[in-house]
C-alpha cells in the first residue's frame, strides 16, 4: 500500500507571484491632467455604456505577462474590446482571454521625460496596443501612432483623424483638443453633463409648474361650467 504521503505532491518551492493594484504613483500631477484623464475616460465610458463586452478603465496597472510582476504599466487610459465590464484591481490579460487593451491614451505632465515616454511607447508597440495617443495639455500637442504589422508607428496628422476602434474624431481646435463622439458631439466633462442636468430638471420644473397651472384653470373653466349648468336646470333647461 502506497503511503498517504507519497500520493501529496510537494508544495512548490515557488512563492504565488502577487500583483500589486498600485505602483505608489500618482494617478496625476496636476489639476490639467486629471482632467483630461477624467474628460476621456468617462465619455469613453458613455459612448460605450450599451456594449457589455467593452472594458474602460483610467489609471489601471496593466500586466500582459502571468509570472513576472514587474513587467507592468497603467495607462491613463485603455480601452479593451471583448472583455466584459466590471471592476478589476489590476488588469491581468491572461485571465481576459488574453486579450490586451487595443487602444491607450497617456496625457503628459511637466514630470514626464523623453526616455520615460520612448520606453511606454516600446511596451505598448510590444504587447499588442493597436492605437496609442499622447496629448500635451500645455503645448497642446497630440501625437498618435497606429499599428501596422508587428509595432506601432507614428500618424503624420491627427486634424480630423477618426480612430478606427473608437470611432471618434480628434480634432486640434485653439485653444486646445477637441474630440468628437462618433455621433459628432463634443467629449464634455462632468461640471458640463452636471451644468445641463440642472438646466434640464430646471426645465422639468418649470413645464410641471405650467402643465399645474394649466390644469388648475382647467379645473376652474369645469368648475364654471358645472355652476351654469345647474342655473340653467334651476331655470327647467337642460344644458345637454
Amino acid at each position: 500500500m502506497v503511503p498517504v504521503a507519497a500520493l501529496t505532491p510537494p508544495p512548490s518551492l515557488v512563492p504565488d507571484v502577487v500583483y500589486p493594484d498600485s505602483d505608489g504613483q500618482p494617478m496625476a500631477d496636476n489639476t490639467q491632467q486629471f482632467r483630461w484623464i477624467t474628460v476621456i475616460q468617462y465619455n469613453l465610458d458613455w459612448i460605450f455604456a450599451q456594449n457589455p463586452q467593452v472594458f474602460v478603465a483610467g489609471d489601471l496597472l496593466w500586466y500582459p505577462v502571468e509570472g513576472n510582476n514587474k513587467i507592468r504599466q497603467a495607462p491613463h487610459v485603455m480601452v479593451v474590446f471583448g472583455v466584459p465590464k466590471g471592476d478589476r484591481g489590476s488588469y491581468q490579460q491572461w485571465k481576459e482571454q488574453n486579450i490586451p487593451p487595443q487602444v491607450v491614451f497617456e496625457i503628459l505632465s511637466p514630470g514626464n521625460t523623453l526616455a520615460e515616454m520612448i520606453r511606454k511607447q516600446e511596451f505598448y508597440s510590444r504587447y499588442g496596443v493597436e492605437e496609442y495617443y499622447i496629448y500635451n495639455p500645455d503645448n497642446h500637442e497630440l501625437t498618435g501612432c497606429l499599428r501596422q504589422e508587428e509595432s506601432l508607428q507614428v500618424l503624420e496628422t491627427l486634424e480630423g483623424w477618426v480612430s478606427p476602434r473608437l470611432g471618434i474624431t480628434f480634432h486640434s481646435l485653439d485653444p486646445e483638443l477637441q474630440l468628437l463622439r462618433p455621433d459628432g458631439t463634443p467629449f464634455i466633462s462632468y461640471a458640463e453633463v452636471n451644468e445641463r442636468l440642472e438646466a434640464m430638471a430646471q426645465e422639468l420644473e418649470t413645464t410641471a409648474q405650467e402643465l399645474e397651472a394649466s390644469n388648475q384653470a382647467l379645473q376652474a373653466e369645469r368648475d364654471r361650467a358645472d355652476r351654469l349648468a345647474q342655473k340653467l336646470r334651476a331655470l327647467g333647461i337642460d344644458p345637454t
